[in-house]
């Protein structure tokens, strides 16, 4: 098992497969690197050195108290670029992970970084606010912390079993081996941790963050998904990324690399070799 040690001794897990240009993944709420495991083998195995860490309180990383906020998620990731001496870095973010990209950049700009790509993630903000109008109000988060703390394991079950891969949909083909694995990621998490990243991925404003993007930039949404809104999401942010290119999946859910995966891998490694 591959680990560094932040400068606040938190131990950061991390998987790294294969050589080549090394392709970052920053994975989403409340999960592990496991969940791009799918995109990691695919460019991995195309000449791509793929790294996916566990964010810290997630997975197989330690479970500090203080610390789950959206500019320590990325000081951790600039941690790991440094001590693995990364450059030339593809930049991948799903969901929360999106957002971690987007406060990396932000607070460490791209001397690293040749591209990013941000998939169903929550910039510019999630949060209903004046500036915001076409966010989720308050009352929505409000219900997944009473939610999680009524029940974490149901309440885990049911955001895996419903909206998060579609599989509420009519005509939609569960797994319930996703389910399961996505249960038992969120199961890995730590509980204040988990808890706190709620307000971390919905009330973070990336907003300047987006505008400090000078790289080539992949946006890519499903237009159903039910968790991200694509509307307050992927439609604002890619007016705030100069240049960036916006790809929508007809239909498609939050979890584009479970139930779109063929077509995302396809995607990634198009924009990746262009």
């Amino acid at each position: 098992m591959s680990y560094i040690t932040t400068k606040d001794g938190t131990q950061i897990y991390y998987k790294d497969w294969g050589t080549g240009q090394p392709v970052v993944f920053s994975h989403g709420w409340p999960l592990t690197a496991d969940a791009w495991e799918a995109q990691m083998f695919f460019l991995a195995s195309n000449g791509y050195r793929c790294i996916g860490h566990d964010r810290r309180g997630h997975g197989r990383s330690s479970q500090p108290w203080d610390g789950n906020h959206m500019d320590q998620y990325a000081d951790d990731l600039a941690e790991l670029f440094e001590k693995l001496d990364l450059k030339n870095v593809i930049m991948i973010g799903h969901s929360t992970g999106g957002g971690e990209v987007a406060r990396y950049i932000g607070r460490h700009g791209t001397s690293r970084v040749a591209k990013a790509v941000l998939m169903g993630a929550v910039p510019p903000i999630m949060l209903k606010t004046e500036a915001n109008p076409g966010g989720l109000p308050i009352e929505v988060f409000d219900g997944f912390r009473a939610a999680y703390l009524a029940d974490r394991a149901q309440f885990f079950l049911d955001v895996a079993s419903g909206p998060f891969f579609n599989f509420n949909r009519p005509g939609a083909k569960v797994s319930q081996g996703v389910i399961q694995s996505w249960y038992n990621q969120g199961m890995m998490s730590g509980h204040k941790n988990a808890y706190d990243c709620i307000k971390a991925f919905s009330e973070t404003d990336f907003t300047e963050d987006l505008k400090k993007f000078d790289v080539p930039t992949l946006i890519i949404h499903g237009d159903d998904d039910q968790i991200v809104p694509i509307g307050a999401s992927a439609m604002l942010s890619s007016k705030l990324v100069k240049n960036s290119i916006l790809k929508i999946y007809p239909g498609g859910s939050h979890s584009l690399g479970d139930t779109a995966k063929e077509q995302l891998n396809k995607d990634l490694l198009e924009f990746i070799q262009s």
